[in-house]
């Protein structure tokens, strides 16, 4: 088998980076006014630690942080959300 001259081979196929494209899904959505009062949707920004999630994982732009990160601090001082737990998820 003679390789032709355009032919290129690899022994280990090359990595292309296929990762999605974040968005903010406040702004997909139209959403307005993060509620604190909703526990279920305020989970998806916590970890299962309890922790507030970052931007970079979330993909959420910075105004909608700050108020995710609001809501989920009023949630938790009137006691809908947890401040720490083994399993939240």
């Amino acid at each position: 088998m003679k390789a032709n001259q355009g032919d290129v081979r690899y022994l280990t196929p090359i990595a292309v980076d296929t990762t999605k494209k974040k968005y903010c899904r406040f702004k997909k959505s139209r959403i307005k006014y993060v509620d604190y009062k909703d526990a279920q949707f305020l989970k998806k920004f916590l970890n299962e630690q309890g922790k507030i999630l970052p931007r970079r994982l979330t993909g959420t732009s910075l105004k909608f942080q700050r108020k995710v990160a609001q809501s989920v601090k009023r949630a938790r001082h009137i006691a809908l959300l947890p401040y720490v737990i083994d399993n939240l998820k």
